[in-house]
This record gives C-alpha cells, structure tokens and sequence, in this order.
C-alpha cells in the first residue's frame, strides 16, 4: 500500500470514529435530557397525592369500603394512628340495641350516651353510628387508657373473655373491654369510649376519615 493508499484508509477510519462518537453523544444527550425530564416530572407527580408531612397532620383518608363484608373489620392510618372500620351484621346491631333499651345492661357501660366521649356530634348514640349507616361503626383504634391497639373480637362468649362476652373489642395491655359501639365496659382500667373520628360519606362504598359530615 502506497502512501496515498495509507492516507485515505486512515481518513475513513477517523470518519468512521467521528461518526461513532456523534451517535454516542446523542445517546448520553437524550438519556440525560430524560432523566433531567424525569427529575422536573418528580414534584408534579408527588404533588397529586397528600405529602407524608400532610398524612401526618391529619390529611384526609379515602376509604373503599364495598368490598368490607358483614361482620368484618378493616383498619386504616390516619394521622398516625390506627382506625377500624367495622361493618356490624344485624346481630351484632341487634346486641347493641338491647343494650341500649336495657337499663340493667346500660349499668355495664362506664358512658352509654357517650357524654364524656369524643364523637361526631351525629355519632353521640348508643350505636354512635349516623343515621342510615347504623351498620357502619369508625373508631380510632387506640385504648383510652394507655394508648395500645384493641383487638376485635366479634366472637360471642368465647372462653377467654366468658360468657356475658357479646363482642367488641378487647386490649390485651391491661384488660379494657368495649363493646361493638366502642362503649368502654364497667370494670376495665379505660375511662372512656373509643374515639370516633371525623369522617364523611362520599357515597355508599366509599368514606374519607378526616373530614365531617353526611357527603365529604
């Protein structure tokens, strides 16, 4: 190969180079263009749902509740803090309103009108439940004595509890027992019922804890 033929191999091969190194760079543009997209993109996306800051102060919870059966429980975070939300069968509504028209069995609750009680106004009832959701009970999962979490215990007269035991629930720290209204029982270290917190029907299957009234 002559000197001509030399030069003009070595000037295809920096063209070829050059090429490469042209393609390369429009790669690391584009892939650093989408990341810096990405990273503008972030605080747009994070601002459609509530800021952890904002749960924590008490932002509003969406609940879905039409998959909740009859005699069931779920429990969702709001503002740190633990809330049960029970769909009580008609026994279990039943239970609590014998309670309620039976002074005998009103003897057994520590506050069965929930006077000394925080509710909802609307909730302030024996089954402390708004009218035309009577089945539907929210309480804040937190025991009025010491703070520990309650355990539901639907279940009537089980071994461990005894038989005048007609569900509720029950907090193993230090022995408070509630009924299915969250009514604190006769006899248990808490004083008064559990919690009922402010929240709001958007439509049947669906309630926001943190924001009172009938449609939130």
């Amino acid at each position: 190969m002559d000197q001509t033929e030399l030069k003009g191999a070595l000037h295809s091969e920096e063209s070829a180079l050059d090429i490469k190194r042209r393609r390369l760079l429009t790669g690391v543009s584009a892939v650093v263009g989408g990341v810096g997209v990405a990273f503008l993109a972030t605080p747009f996306i994070k601002s459609w749902s509530p800021s952890a800051r904002a749960e924590s102060a008490g932002a509003p919870v969406t609940v879905d509740i039409s998959k909740l059966k009859l005699g069931e429980m779920i429990t969702v975070d709001w503002r740190g803090r633990p809330v049960y939300i029970v769909n009580r069968s008609d026994d279990m509504v039943a239970q609590l309103t014998l309670v309620n028209n039976d002074d005998e069995l009103d003897d057994d609750l520590k506050d069965p009108e929930s006077d000394n009680s925080l509710q909802p106004e609307r909730a302030k009832n024996g089954l402390r439940s708004f009218e035309g959701h009577e089945q539907l009970v929210v309480l804040e999962g937190v025991c009025t004595h010491l703070g520990c979490p309650p355990a539901f215990r639907p279940e009537v007269a089980p071994a461990d509890l005894g038989e005048d035991w007609k569900g509720g629930f029950y907090c193993p720290c230090h022995n408070s027992k509630f009924d299915l209204a969250g009514r604190v029982l006769s006899g248990s270290p808490a004083a008064t019922n559990l919690p009922v917190p402010p929240y709001g029907f958007i439509d049947e299957h669906t309630i926001v804890v943190g924001i009172e009234g009938e449609e939130a």
